[in-house]
């Protein structure tokens, strides 16, 4: 298979990585440097594009893949309230586009842990639950698009709480999301239920950023052939 990278930092290092490990191709390696070669030309030379960007550009780059009739992976977080948009755009082209906040399987399976315990918690009122997410200082966007994806998997099954905010709340009818930089961190989030009587709590830590990478790679193995909008459930199955 044959695959542009839209983003050629160290996520795009560790997805070219893996790509090629499993008998892929890149034929496309778009950065900063080089930024001119992000042409629909260049990228129709590719079966499936993967978007690691930052959230100021990943639309357009979404876009420009989909125009291209290439499907795309796009991994990028920060920009999704231009998604609705995207759906609309990708269907009108009849194209193929599966965007995940996270990549990793085992994030994923945590992701439905996640709503699983938030479904048995729902009648425990006296439980309050929050968030915390530790990235790297060099992360753009905060909370994570992880962290929101497991709020707004609490939020689906915890009515009492009305939305999630990105600092320290004691209003119950948030849901709080603490973020924290510290390097070296890959990414570390907690689910926390808290009562007078005791404490459930619910981790995933990554150690390394080659999860997300085989996730990703395993996404763009998925999607060529298909049309829609798609997620890493559908890839997993769950």
């Amino acid at each position: 298979m044959k695959i542009a990278l839209i983003g050629y930092g160290k996520m795009g290092h560790a997805i070219e990585e893996i790509a090629l490990e499993r008998g892929h191709e890149i034929v496309l390696k778009v950065g900063i440097e080089n930024i001119e070669e992000n042409t629909i030309e260049n990228i129709q030379k590719a079966d499936v594009a993967i978007e690691f960007t930052g959230p100021e550009v990943a639309f357009d780059n979404v876009i420009k893949c989909l125009d291209a009739g290439v499907p795309v992976v796009s991994g990028s977080t920060g920009w999704l309230q231009r998604f609705e948009e995207a759906t609309v755009y990708c269907n009108k082209k009849n194209g193929a586009l599966l965007y995940a906040s996270n990549f990793s399987v085992g994030v994923n399976i945590f992701f439905a842990i996640n709503k699983k315990l938030a479904e048995l918690m729902a009648p425990h009122t006296e439980y309050d639950v929050s968030v915390t997410e530790i990235h790297h200082t060099q992360k753009k966007d905060a909370p994570s698009g992880t962290a929101i994806t497991l709020a707004e998997g609490i939020l689906h099954s915890i009515k009492q709480k009305k939305k999630w905010v990105n600092e320290v709340s004691r209003n119950r009818e948030e849901l709080q999301i603490i973020s924290e930089r510290i390097d070296p961190a890959p990414g570390t989030h907690i689910i926390t239920y808290s009562s007078e009587i005791d404490d459930i709590e619910i981790k995933h830590t990554a150690h390394n950023r080659k999860g997300f990478a085989t996730g990703a790679v395993l996404a763009a193995e998925f999607l060529p052939g298909k049309k829609g909008i798609y997620s890493m459930s559908d890839v997993l199955g769950l």
